[in-house]
């Protein structure tokens, strides 16, 4: 393993642990026994007769919740429940924990928003909610519009998957299919006190889409779910009885999600715990004790995967700082997956930079996924430079090849340079990592 290899590696773990719940619960939340439970530093007193319910979707859900419940476990009696990816459970002492599908929903999502909505009808005006919120919970939470069924929900998901939409676009359509997402979960539990932790993984942090926003005012519309699918020709691919039911919601024949204003969020209080800006600032800190001068380009990387593989490696032939350097970028790329190879948006990036930099020993690039999941894979992502691309062409292997199959996978198992870290328990993004050695050469 080369020095480069190593360090970039380092990086981006450093980067991920920064972000990891345990760290970041305790910086948010604390108990002041006398005046109550203090949430990124507002104190939320509890009268004698109040409980404390807590409720969890998403990746990160679990790590959340067993941290949360270490901390007011010793002084009070929490009830609730937390929903998960599958291989993401974790341990708890007082709540409930169930697993479900993602990034497809299942059978035991729909259980998890049957659960949290009968939750929600038992909380007391008097009560403190705390809901915990990560990236995955919007296929974690899941529900069928009257008259549709799961299969139908199921088949939407996977085609708005593969379409190239952004997450900002894919959450607008899930939301209005939904009876729980779009600040319909804050409408449930009014009036009571709810307080939301969110781990961002979403760009800009737009509290209204990480996870279909349960608890945050929605600024979409059923006129907006039927444009996107319009612009990614998914009218043909929903079933009859979804596509009524939005059209129904368009001509006012479905309540609309509760917007901005709304009197049901007078309770409601939402802070952002972790974010992959939090992420980056870790990443360069390790960076400079590594050796590198660090240089964070953006946290809101966007668009299609090749056009963000351009311009990354553009600009680390461009650069003309002090080495050796590490650029740092943060966001989430889209595919339009027309290939029926294995992979994800992180090894399809690492893949396409790879192919550019095969000519440029002096850098190296690495694509990952802080959640550790890089599409229906068992890696977070992919390290690639120039040596592994002469070990690809040793192996007789086509790069271009298995990046128009969307194969990036199979390519890196058998070039080398997968990520492979399991669950991580956080999800703030995708981290993008180009380190540059003395020597770097101009196009």
């Amino acid at each position: 393993m080369t020095t480069a290899t190593d360090h970039i590696k380092q990086v981006f773990l450093h980067a991920v642990a920064a972000v990891h719940p345990q760290e970041l619960m305790r910086k948010n939340v604390q108990v002041q026994p006398a005046s109550g439970i203090i949430i990124s530093g507002e104190i939320y007193p509890l009268p004698a007769a109040a409980r404390v319910w807590i409720l969890g979707a998403g990746k990160a859900a679990a790590a959340m919740a067993q941290e949360l419940e270490m901390i007011l476990t010793p002084h009070f009696l929490l009830q609730g429940m937390v929903v998960t990816k599958y291989g993401h459970a974790l341990p708890l002492q007082q709540l409930d924990l169930l697993e479900a599908g993602h990034p497809v929903p299942d059978q035991n999502s729909v259980a998890a928003s049957v659960k949290f909505l009968e939750i929600a009808a038992q909380v007391q005006p008097q009560d403190l909610v705390i809901f915990l919120l990560s990236g995955g919970a919007s296929a974690l939470l899941a529900d069928v519009p009257a008259g549709g069924q799961l299969s139908e929900v199921q088949q939407l998901f996977e085609a708005l998957l593969k379409s190239g939409a952004d997450i900002r676009e894919m959450n607008t359509v899930r939301k209005h299919l939904s009876a729980i997402k779009g600040g319909q979960l804050a409408k449930s539990i009014y009036p009571a006190t709810l307080c939301t932790l969110i781990l961002s993984d979403v760009v800009g942090d737009d509290l209204s889409v990480i996870g279909s926003g349960p608890t945050v005012p929605d600024p979409s519309s059923f006129a907006d779910t039927m444009e996107v699918l319009c612009k990614y020709h998914l009218t043909e691919k929903i079933s009859p009885a979804l596509l009524q039911h939005i059209e129904k919601g368009m001509a006012g024949q479905v309540p609309e999600t509760p917007k901005p204003g709304d009197p049901h969020f007078g309770h409601v209080h939402n802070y952002l715990a972790g974010t992959n800006r939090l992420a980056l600032e870790a990443a360069a800190r390790k960076a400079a004790e590594l050796g590198y001068h660090p240089q964070v380009l953006s946290d809101t990387i966007t668009g299609d995967v090749h056009e963000v593989a351009a311009q990354l490696v553009q600009t680390a032939l461009d650069y003309t700082g002090v080495l050796p350097a590490c650029l740092l970028a943060g966001g989430e790329t889209t595919v339009a997956v027309t290939g029926k190879g294995l992979g994800g948006r992180n090894q399809q990036l690492a893949l396409a930079v790879g192919i550019a930099i095969a000519g440029h020993p002096q850098l190296t690039f690495l694509s990952g996924g802080t959640d550790g999941s890089d599409g229906p894979t068992n890696a977070a992502g992919a390290i690639a430079d120039a040596s592994t691309m002469q070990q690809a062409i040793n192996m007789h292997l086509d790069a271009n090849s298995f990046l128009h199959n969307n194969d990036a996978w199979h390519f890196f198992s058998k070039a080398g340079g997968l990520i492979i870290t399991g669950p991580t328990q956080t999800n703030v993004m995708d981290l993008m990592i180009l380190l540059i050695a003395p020597g770097a050469s101009k196009i």
